[in-house]
């Protein structure tokens, strides 16, 4: 072996052994499974839509991702394991608007959502929608506010959970229009979907990825979308802001993980999901059910939060929200 060779390699492996174990862990990152933990049970938009980014970063990483649902608390529980979490970038939290709603809601929140998380990456946008069941008399917003203000408070909604992106859009819809109605919270999606075919519940505003397939298969009635204008998935449906001024409200679905968690691994998942995102079939898919890919740095999405996080803190405190 050439000498001057020689000495290069062992340069090297004696600079790899003076790296902490910490260091040497992340220079091979992944190098077994990662758990995604997603904070609503299976059947909801959270759950749907990260099942897909988790298969999108297990082709993309070479090891399996796996999806640990932990429901409960509008995503609250989830957040809680999370940033408890070992922080060596082998627990990933997908999650939305809920976490930066909750500590606004709360009265005693164990995490801080802007310091105790790194924002990765933005998976997915997706506007809610104002949905019902066929029975239900009013068929569009115009006729909702009118039957509401004859009928306050004898009306109930129900949401994905005390705190979630449907309970605030349905609480921000009631404070502009000056409309009541009474809040039945779900363990996610999933489960109000089931009792609203079931004509249990009414009306709900809530991700368009569980209600799409029901009101495309005429099960449920879409009234309205909540994005400012009409959304290219559903052009059919006006936007609630067609007949409330001003009424917006975009849910994002994207990754964090615990604040001290290797660069490495924030680099590695964003470009990964990165890469899925420039799929021409996985954006139809996403746009199947409802939700415009997204991507982008790590900074980028970091902004989404922090404007998130002042925007709900004022949505709760002009609107009274409480936890049921």
């Amino acid at each position: 072996m050439n000498i001057r060779y020689a000495c290069h390699i062992l340069a090297v492996l004696g600079a790899a052994a003076a790296l902490p174990p910490a260091a040497l862990a992340a220079s091979t990152y992944p190098d077994r499974p990662v758990r995604l933990i997603v904070g609503f049970p299976p059947g909801g938009a959270a759950d749907i839509l990260g099942r897909i980014a988790a298969q999108q970063l297990s082709d993309r990483l070479g090891q399996q991702v796996v999806v640990d649902n932990r429901g409960g608390a509008g995503g609250l529980i989830a957040t809680e394991i999370a940033v408890n979490a070992n922080p060596d970038g082998y627990t990933l939290l997908f999650s939305s608007i809920p976490h930066v709603i909750n500590p606004h809601l709360y009265k005693k929140v164990s995490y801080d959502a802007l310091k105790d998380f790194v924002p990765v990456v933005q998976f997915v946008a997706v506007p809610l929608m104002m949905a019902s069941g066929n029975s239900f008399p009013a068929k569009t917003v115009a006729e909702l506010l009118a039957y509401l203000k004859a009928n306050p408070g004898k009306v109930n909604y129900g949401s994905g959970g005390s705190g979630s992106s449907s309970h605030l859009a349905m609480e921000l819809f009631k404070s502009m229009t000056g409309t009541r109605m009474e809040h039945i919270p779900y363990k996610g999606v999933g489960p109000l979907v089931t009792d609203m075919l079931g004509g249990q519940i009414a009306l709900t505003i809530s991700s368009a990825v569980p209600l799409s397939p029901q009101v495309k298969a005429g099960k449920l009635r879409g009234l309205a979308v909540t994005s400012p204008k009409r959304s290219t998935a559903f052009p059919e449906l006006p936007a609630i802001a067609e007949t409330v001024k001003g009424y917006e409200v975009i849910n994002w679905f994207g990754i964090f993980v615990p604040a001290g968690a290797p660069s490495v691994a924030v680099s590695r998942v964003n470009t990964a999901l990165n890469e899925a995102l420039r799929s021409p079939e996985l954006v139809k898919t996403l746009n199947a059910r409802g939700a415009d890919a997204v991507g982008g740095s790590a900074d980028s999405f970091a902004k989404v939060v922090r404007a998130d996080f002042a925007k709900w803190g004022r949505v709760v405190r002009d609107s009274g929200a409480k936890v049921d």
